[in-house]
């Protein structure tokens, strides 16, 4: 019978059972990945990686996390390479070709053929003895005692163990590379990942409004620039140079103190000594001022001139937050 018991029994097992098979990989460690990691790092041409069925799957990761980290990455399926995209190999690329059995049709077609070109072959296998290990010039051993799967099957803990062995790769050459999160950013720059990496406060005031009124003005003046720009705030600014803001909490405030503020302007209801930003600075970085003094609004000022206002608004519209 099916129960809930069983369920949360089987997933807990299955994750035991490759997180073991994981743990293992360790003692495999050994001359042979220092060899492949520097006969990567030394290539002037391009990694190649290459598999079939879901060792292929797992090639295409690696590819995708090898290029996102400063690695030049091709996927080279292993059943179309004798179909024409062996084209794709050049004279020193390093190639890595992973395969559990090492010993399927397909691979036994394939090791000869990328022999000929005089590559560097990696194999990733679970089997040492396999024609793919005695095929290649270095082996990453993937070897696991079974699969987690119940009829030991289905690949499982196999395809981890590759998984991780690429990701050992992957994190030794970023470290021999010196690799730092502004160059992981060049790699990166769609999505709220590249956003947080790249964007530049100058980059969100191109379309901005840019509110403001002189020390003089009237508060009438004043609520009609704030309400006009719609940032909720505007700069009171003498010679372009940024003396104060007024936030429509200001306003507020203002009413709920006095009963007429026909005598009043600009300056005498400012906030001096606001909280100023650079349109060169990261808006990650701006984010964090807004979060530590609790503000939605953040002048920016270059040089002493007044450029804008960066709004909490405009942030979380492009997704960094």
């Amino acid at each position: 019978m099916i129960t809930k018991e069983n369920i949360l029994a089987s997933a807990k097992n299955t994750i035991l059972s490759e997180s073991q098979s994981i743990a293992k990989l360790a003692d495999f460690l050994d001359e042979n990945f220092i060899e492949a990691t520097q006969r990567i790092y030394n290539s002037k041409g391009r990694l190649v990686v290459t598999g079939i069925g879901k060792s292929a799957i797992i090639a295409q990761k690696m590819v995708a996390s090898f290029n996102s980290t400063g690695t030049p990455s091709l996927f080279l399926h292993a059943s179309e390479a004798i179909h024409g995209d062996l084209g794709m190999i050049q004279s020193e690329d390093v190639i890595i070709c992973i395969s559990k059995s090492g010993n399927s049709p397909e691979i036994k077609v394939l090791v000869p053929l990328l022999k000929r070109f005089g590559n560097t072959l990696i194999a990733i296998t679970g089997n040492i003895a396999s024609f793919l290990a005695k095929g290649s010039d270095i082996i990453l051993n993937t070897t696991v005692d079974s699969e987690a799967c119940p009829n030991n099957l289905a690949p499982t803990n196999s395809t981890t163990a590759q998984l991780v062995m690429g990701d050992a790769l992957i994190v030794c050459l970023m470290e021999m590379r010196d690799f730092k999160p502004e160059d992981f950013a060049v790699y990166h720059p769609g999505g709220a990942l590249g956003k947080k990496l790249l964007l530049r406060v100058k980059d969100m005031l191109e379309h901005s409004l840019k509110p403001m009124v002189p020390p003089n003005a009237s508060i009438k003046e004043v609520i009609f620039e704030i309400s006009e720009k719609r940032l909720g705030v505007t700069a009171v600014v003498d010679n372009n140079v940024v003396i104060g803001i007024i936030t429509d909490g200001d306003i507020r405030r203002m009413l709920n103190e006095r009963d007429t503020f026909a005598d009043l302007t600009a300056v005498d209801i400012m906030t001096k000594n606001a909280k100023i930003t650079s349109s060169d600075a990261m808006v990650v970085d701006a984010l964090n001022i807004m979060e530590n003094f609790s503000i939605t609004q953040l002048v920016v000022v270059d040089g002493g001139d007044y450029k804008g206002v960066l709004h909490l608004h405009d942030i979380l519209k492009e997704g960094i937050v």
